[in-house]
């Protein structure tokens, strides 16, 4: 799955799960390489102070997965370098998402793969700690827990993960809500201000909320 190819932003898809009453789990994380973009299938391990967590999840990963880290939002070491970042391409991942931090940064920007972390630290893991008995099947990233039942979506305004079986409903709600404020930007464009075509004067004297007014006149800017 490619956000790219799909013309996709983690906006839009934010914006579909709330009109469909799916939770919008997001986490504010960082892309390495401005501008990248990362979509597919939870591949979750949790770090606990040695790579070969990292390795065995690759063992058993997919094509298209990402690698999803939980470094518990440690900021005082970084736990994924450049060799994993490498390993994770050559097996054919999607991207690499941590909650935590990542070093060797000039060596993943030449690698190319999306990252997504916290931001950066020279230190690497600081102490061996006991695994998790989940270490494999389960992830926690800020408040939420994600598993390989879960899509991760990545772009530079953030994460998004997404349930699997909800992934179909979501991408077809997202494009409706973009190709509704393409259209309205375009006329902005033009010279026909937002105000306008949402008829805001009328907003004003209705009574209504403005979400109220905007499922009246058929706009999407917020929902």
């Amino acid at each position: 799955m490619d956000l790219a190819t799909l013309d996709l932003t983690t906006a839009h898809l934010a914006d579909a799960c709330i009109r469909a009453n799916i939770p919008v789990r997001t986490a504010t994380l960082t892309p390495v390489v401005p501008g990248t973009k990362t979509a597919g299938r939870v591949l979750p391990a949790r770090h606990a102070g040695s790579v070969d967590i990292f390795l065995e999840a690759i063992e058993r990963s997919q094509p298209g997965d990402v690698l999803v880290v939980d470094n518990d939002g440690r900021t005082d070491e970084a736990c994924v370098g450049d060799l994993i970042v490498l390993e994770a391409q050559a097996a054919g991942l999607a991207g690499v998402v941590i909650w935590g931090l990542h070093r060797d940064t000039q060596d993943i920007r030449a690698i190319g793969l999306p990252v997504f972390s916290l931001g950066t630290n020279p230190t690497g893991p600081l102490s061996l700690r006991d695994r998790a008995p989940e270490a494999l099947s389960t992830a926690e990233v800020d408040q939420w827990t994600v598993t390989s039942d879960d899509v991760v979506f990545g772009d530079d305004d953030g994460v998004l993960f997404v349930p699997a079986s909800e992934v179909p409903v979501v991408l077809a709600k997202a494009a409706g809500i973009r190709d509704v404020e393409r259209a309205q930007a375009e006329r902005v464009r033009q010279g026909e201000s937002l105000r306008g075509q949402l008829q805001f004067g009328d907003y004003l004297a209705s009574g209504l909320t403005f979400r109220e007014h905007l499922r009246k006149i058929g706009g999407a800017v917020e929902e």
